[in-house]
């Protein structure tokens, strides 16, 4: 089916028939009336004939122009039958963080499979730096984090940004301010998720800044389990804003200032990895939202 284009993209770039018909491996005759038969078909000339020589025009151009694009559009699908021919069903598998699984995961996952029915995801849900080390030991095609990783050799591409705030019961003063320094966070106790989590490690990084280490009296491993334990009066805590995530009754969320108070959400794939084609398309659909 590709050498059906072909033959014209080599013509157009040789500008020549003898070279052209060399690099296709067929009578030059035969060349040339395919030339002859493609633009009594399209109703126009596609080459100006100078001598021996010709010379693209504007139509031939234009056509040459689609092509290439067509050319190349065949084979991605030729190298798409093949890998399912290799490896069987088209599968990508998906680690991401748990606050991303009621909104961002099934987005992505919604528009894969409106432009690729055929598409089939394995899910792992778990902390940054478990769905980073299942990136890099290749149990995981593709992963969605938050912070960046900085020493691990990942490549990433930012997904989006995320204003963190602090989240207090009701009944805090702080819950009357407009926005809290996080100095002033300094004796406050915390409810943190556990170490390895995105979010433990903005906390500890945040405290850093400002020259303290936090007081943590709970740790766990759900945002909502940590809303839900301010709204029980037990600490303070930082929490991502989110499209999805309502807080429990009895509590608020107030801006933060004197720190970096947001965390970049990206895509990572192992360094230097040829990612199947179904992960590729996943990583287009993700980086163009």
């Amino acid at each position: 089916m590709r050498d059906a284009v072909w033959w014209f993209i080599v013509l157009a770039e040789e500008e020549n028939v003898t070279a052209a018909a060399a690099r296709l491996h067929m009578p030059q005759p035969t060349l040339s009336r395919r030339l002859a038969r493609l633009e009594r078909r399209l109703g126009s000339t596609l080459f100006d004939r100078r001598g021996k020589r010709l010379h693209l025009n504007e139509a031939g151009r234009l056509y040459a122009e689609h092509l290439r694009r067509a050319h190349a559009e065949l084979a991605a699908g030729e190298q798409a039958v093949h890998e399912l021919a290799a490896h069987g069903p088209r599968v990508v598998r998906l680690g991401f963080l748990h606050s991303f699984g009621t909104w961002l995961v099934p987005e992505l996952i919604q528009r894969t499979r409106q432009t690729d029915p055929g598409v089939r995801f394995e899910l792992v849900q778990d902390a940054a730096e478990t769905i980073t080390a299942a990136v890099l030991a290749g149990a995981v095609d593709l992963g969605i984090v938050s912070p960046r990783p900085r020493e691990a050799p990942v490549s990433w591409r930012r997904l989006l940004r995320q204003e963190v705030r602090l989240t207090v019961p009701l009944t805090d003063p702080l819950a009357r301010r407009q926005s809290v320094g996080f100095g002033e966070l300094r004796d406050r106790e915390f409810v943190a998720m556990a170490a390895g989590f995105g979010m433990r490690q903005l906390l500890d990084e945040a405290c850093a800044t400002v020259g303290f280490e936090p007081r943590i009296t709970v740790e766990c491993q759900e945002l909502d389990t940590v809303a839900g334990l301010v709204a029980a009066g037990i600490g303070v805590a930082l929490l991502p804003e989110s499209p999805d995530r309502h807080l429990p009754a009895g509590v608020t969320t107030v801006a933060l200032t004197g720190i970096d108070a947001a965390r970049e959400v990206g895509l990572i794939w192992a360094r230097g990895t040829v990612l199947p084609e179904p992960a590729r398309r996943v990583r287009a659909l993700a980086t163009s939202r």
